[in-house]
């Protein structure tokens, strides 16, 4: 026994190693021989360790470059085609085709696993090809489920209601936090202020409440018509004298003479260093913390200094994906950007937008975000089915079949197996990339699309 004794002392102690067991791809022979050596997901030329040191990968010049553009096997020659200074998946016109396989990062698995896996330098939902990911959904924080689950969806570094994300969803108000879900169909859950379903609609505005056959809960729901300027019409949600404010937002209760409704009002504005900074809507008129005057506008030179550190209204700011001054609205989708006076801004949320099937397949950058057509996730991730179908193959197509529902898949598989290339990518069916990798589509079989990429 006293001979096993060190050997269970080391095993108790075990570290894992800093560095590879078989060693980094750092010469030809290791760069050129389909494995991946140091086991970090990139084999041989994919692998930035190669680039740096293996002449194998480098760039090849050739004669006399034609300069035709890097697309589909000219994304892997390693020659700079288009004469721009990049080849291969170091120029961003093979990066935007997701059959080129430069892009790495896009599943649910990858984008979940803790791995920086294509070595950009971000992992997981720090990287954007996960955050605007196609069929990416681990990604999302925002709605009455991602905001419960004790889970940071977005690998922002936030969980839950202290995400900006979930600052909109009624179950993030801080008298709802850590509530029991369950049905909003009672006095007490339909006047709480709280999303109790998980539906998106808290008290009176969920048709539980507000068509709910209790007479209690009727009367709870229909407001008590007159001036604003009693306790109860001051704190009831409602538009009581039509006026167009409602509660403390109305001068009646904001300006009142009674102490009782001048109290109740003080708590909830949005005036002090944390309520500028909670990502709450505290005096619920719509503006959250820097976004709302009485922060931004704040005689407190601390609230000032923290918005000006938040601002999101530069062209940097208003297109790199983040919602910067955490009020739940990321770049043009932010008041801040789309309605600044900075005309670089102006021109870059008020331009032609890139969001229409014309649009997404002309060619141009018509937003003026450096990105073209399917470049840019704003046709990629387009609301409308009719923009989105200029870049997906398996994509519905208004007027060809009935609306889907979640649990149709007939669509999507008759899309991609009809022999036509529906997105005009140069990618027909199963050889295209969204048919691959859309669960919707059960009948691409056998290697999907960059799996099997030597």
């Amino acid at each position: 026994m006293k001979y096993l004794l060190p050997f269970l002392l080391v095993a108790c102690s075990y570290e894992m190693p800093s560095q590879p067991v078989l060693g980094y791809e750092f010469n030809d022979a290791a760069c050129s021989d389909t494995v991946d050596n140091d086991q970090d997901g990139l084999i041989d030329c994919e692998d930035p360790d190669c680039l740096l040191a293996s002449t194998h990968c480098g760039e090849q010049v050739p004669v006399l470059p034609d300069g035709r553009p890097e697309t589909g096997l000219l994304c892997r020659d390693q020659i700079d085609n288009d004469d721009n200074g990049q080849f291969d998946c170091g120029d961003p016109a093979c990066r935007e085709q997701m059959e080129n396989c430069c892009v790495l990062e896009f599943t649910n698995e990858t984008c979940s696993d803790g791995m920086d896996n294509d070595q950009n330098g971000f992992a997981d939902c720090e990287d954007f090809a996960c955050r605007m990911g196609l069929f990416v959904t681990v990604c999302f924080e925002g709605d009455a489920d991602t905001c419960r689950d004790g889970l940071d969806n977005d690998g922002d570094g936030d969980v839950d209601c202290d995400d900006s994300s979930c600052a909109r969803d009624a179950s993030c108000s801080s008298a709802c936090v850590g509530l029991p879900s369950g049905s909003e169909d009672s006095i007490e859950r339909c006047t709480d202020g709280c999303d109790n379903d998980g539906n998106g609609y808290a008290d009176c505005r969920d048709r539980s409440c507000s068509q709910s056959q209790d007479p209690e809960v009727v009367a709870a729901c229909t407001p008590d018509q007159g001036p604003e300027e009693t306790l109860a019409r001051c704190s009831d949600g409602f538009d009581n004298d039509d006026n167009g404010y409602v509660d403390c937002n109305d001068f009646g209760c904001s300006r009142s003479r009674n102490e009782a409704i001048l109290a109740y009002c003080a708590e909830r504005m949005e005036n002090t260093l944390e309520r500028c900074a909670d990502g709450i809507d505290n005096d619920g008129n719509g503006y959250i913390d820097c976004n709302d005057f009485g922060c931004s506008r704040s005689d407190d030179q601390a609230i000032v200094s923290m918005c000006a550190e938040r601002v999101e209204d530069s062209v940097e700011t208003c297109s790199d994906g983040e919602d910067n001054d955490q009020d739940g609205y990321v770049d043009c989708d932010d008041f801040s950007c789309s309605q600044s006076e900075n005309d670089e801004v102006a021109a870059l949320c008020g331009g032609d937008p890139e969001a229409t099937f014309e649009a997404c397949s002309d060619g141009i950058d018509n937003d003026g975000n450096g990105y073209t057509d399917c470049a840019d996730y704003s046709c990629r991730d387009a609301e409308d089915p009719s923009a989105r179908q200029a870049c997906q193959e398996s994509v519905f197509r208004p007027g060809t079949f009935p609306a889907p529902s979640p649990q149709d898949i007939g669509w999507a598989n008759a899309y991609c197996e009809d022999g036509l290339d529906n997105d005009g990518d140069g990618y027909i069916d199963c050889a295209d990339w969204d048919c691959s990798w859309n669960p919707l589509v059960t009948i691409c079989q056998g290697p999907r699309v960059c799996e099997e990429r030597e």
